[in-house]
């Protein structure tokens, strides 16, 4: 699948002058018009006129005009060769899912808990990836660290998902950095090369302890590593601890903040559905790259087509309709 996406710019921008032309025909056709229309008025005795020049429609002369100067245009355009991008899928990449595993996440606000519901779409988030990409997993808690390194062997990763259970804390910018380090991580193509990496967080709660996740935040837009978030949950979400119940809302805003200034995006959900619909929104984003085209042909097949409509339009008007 390829998704077209608007022009960048020329190759070659110099060449535009060409251009100018186009206005400058224009004005000459409008100053031609006028004189003809002035000399048209000393003939009096329009019978003989028509006898002697055939009709000719005025709106069917102008389209002619105006579409042979589009076609001017569209092949100035192409002769400065215009640049477009395109999206296609990503052949290489790896990708971090940092999952929360905080307490928090036991609430039963989303049916069946928040972390079962994470789970099953964190499954089938990586039943979805390319069979290329490498996968990395990341624990959110007070003890946030690296469960699997990046790996293609994309069961591994879902085995070790299945057996998350809940633990103390949530240091949301040490599981940035754990999942920076992951990155690090991330095996070479034969010639060296690193494949782009991206980050999704999901998360139901506020940062309690550790890192900061802004200057982590930071430290993944410089590496260029952007972060996808997900605040998770609602916030009538409540976890009953020692006899002491803790309302536990998801931050918002504090996921936009951090996806905003890593260069990601960010999401919300308050059910399993929404859940599985912003996996998949991610996926469409982390599945694709923007690459630069060249679309000098279809500049210059506009060109062609307002060329041949302005001929036939010209082959109407040499013909005298009786």
């Amino acid at each position: 699948m390829i998704l077209e996406i608007p022009f960048t710019g020329f190759l070659a921008p110099s060449r535009l002058w060409i251009l100018l032309i186009a206005p400058a025909l224009l004005v000459a056709y409008i100053l031609i018009v006028r004189r003809r229309s002035r000399q048209g008025m000393r003939y009096t005795n329009t019978t003989v006129l028509g006898e002697v020049l055939p009709k000719q429609s005025q709106w069917l002369r102008h389209v002619v005009v105006a579409l042979s100067i589009l076609s001017l245009i569209a092949l100035g355009l192409a002769w400065a060769r215009p640049m477009g991008s395109e999206k296609v899928p990503r052949e290489r990449a790896t990708v971090v899912l940092v999952i929360d595993v905080s307490w928090s996440m036991t609430a039963t606000d989303v049916s069946p808990t928040r972390l079962d519901a994470a789970k099953t779409a964190a499954t089938q988030f990586v039943d979805a990836l390319p069979d290329g990409y490498n996968v990395a997993l990341v624990t959110l808690s007070g003890n946030s660290g690296v469960r699997v390194s990046p790996t293609d062997n994309h069961d591994a990763v879902k085995q070790v998902i299945s057996t998350l259970t809940p633990q103390d804390s949530s240091a949301i910018g040490n599981a940035i950095m754990a999942g920076l380090t992951a990155v690090d991580q991330a095996p070479k193509a034969e010639d060296g090369s690193v494949a782009p990496a991206m980050m999704v967080l999901l998360s139901d709660g506020a940062n309690t302890n550790g890192q900061s996740p802004m200057q982590m935040a930071t430290d993944a837009a410089n590496k260029k590593v952007p972060i996808y978030t997900i605040a998770f949950g609602t916030d009538n979400g409540y976890v009953d601890l020692d006899g002491t119940r803790y309302q536990v809302p998801p931050d918002p805003d504090l996921m936009r903040q951090i996806a905003s200034t890593s260069g990601g995006e960010s999401y919300s959900a308050d059910n399993a559905s929404q859940l599985t619909n912003a996996y998949q929104r991610i996926h469409s984003e982390v599945g694709y790259e923007v690459k630069d085209k060249e679309i000098t042909a279809t500049a210059a097949g506009l060109s062609l087509v307002f060329a041949f409509v302005a001929a036939v339009g010209a082959v109407m008007l040499g013909v005298r309709f009786r």
